[in-house]
């Protein structure tokens, strides 16, 4: 069973226009709304693959009605916990060049109360078949060591945590030894105090002793280079798909649901790796934060180059 936890969801727009200029006047030649938050987004993938999961956090206000509806319709379990608060809106700012600027509102307050809600509801929900997967950002109003304390409950009913965070959140979440992440090369960076570019050995080194901390996968991501996959027996590279990109936005997600309904369906390292870059390739072709046809998956599978390093 895989458990998906948006703490921070929201509702995405995507805006498009030929070139953003800043201190005048922008006209949008499109936009598009998507349900998102990295969890939801992540289950959303989880479903286009032909997996199920149950996706949960905190929702609020008429945005989270909006949420909850469009989880119906797609045909996605949800178990949210309802807060007082609105929850935010984000814009992704498209030109035709491709380059993105996001815009993300920083989120409700959320309780003391509220928080042990979900705390519980987590809890409820963990044994060793569960996989759950801890990803985004937090609202206002939560310690930054939220999920290092989650995963540490989650765990102790021998339940598995894939973690896809940065800044704080990470640094302080992996002190309680998720099973998987999916950093990218410059959450590595930062997370090792590093001050220019890592190259391909450095990361594979700092991959490898985050595996030495008890993770037993890490998969870093590259961008459009690919991406690193590592284990404690296997290191292994993934060249990066040649594809027509439209948006990056929704990449890392995609990424890390596959790489997660490929783990629940018992998949082979390989294998996950394949399909973990197909996904997040595929990912890049679609608007706003839509997923991948699974079609276009299997297609770029077939494509995907492994070497082991």
């Amino acid at each position: 069973m895989i458990i998906t936890v948006t703490m921070n969801p929201a509702i995405d727009k995507t805006v498009e226009l030929d070139q953003l200029e800043p201190g005048s006047l922008n006209r949008l030649k499109n936009v598009i709304m998507d349900v998102g938050g990295k969890g939801i987004n992540v289950s959303k993938t989880i479903k286009e693959l032909g997996g199920n999961s149950i996706t949960t956090g905190f929702i609020g206000g008429s945005g989270g009605n909006l949420i909850e509806k469009a989880l119906r319709e797609q045909g996605i379990k949800s178990d949210f916990v309802e807060i007082n608060n609105e929850i935010r809106t984000n814009m992704k700012v498209l030109e035709s060049s491709g380059f993105v600027t996001e815009l993300n509102e920083p989120g409700p307050v959320v309780s003391e109360e509220e928080l042990e809600q979900l705390t519980q509801k987590l809890i409820s929900y963990a044994n060793e078949d569960t996989l759950f997967i801890m990803a985004g950002s937090i609202p206002n109003g939560i310690s930054k060591t939220v999920y290092r304390d989650l995963i540490q409950k989650v765990k102790e009913k021998g339940a598995k945590v894939f973690l896809d965070a940065d800044g704080e959140l990470f640094i302080h979440s992996l002190k309680a030894s998720p099973d998987y992440i999916k950093p990218n090369r410059a959450e590595l960076e930062e997370y090792f105090q590093m001050d220019y570019r890592a190259d391909e050995k450095e990361l594979v080194k700092m991959g490898k002793q985050l595996i030495e901390k008890g993770i037993k996968m890490a998969a870093i991501s590259l961008g459009q280079m690919g991406a690193l996959f590592l284990t404690k027996d296997k290191v292994i590279k993934c060249p990066g798909l040649r594809v027509e990109a439209h948006s990056t936005v929704g990449a890392g997600d995609a990424m890390v649901a596959a790489l997660a309904f490929g783990l629940d369906q018992g998949l082979d390292m390989v294998q996950c790796a394949k399909l973990g870059l197909a996904a997040s390739a595929g990912a890049v072709t679609t608007k706003g934060t839509k997923p991948p046809k699974r079609e276009l998956v299997d297609e770029l599978m077939n494509k995907v180059e492994i070497i082991e390093l």
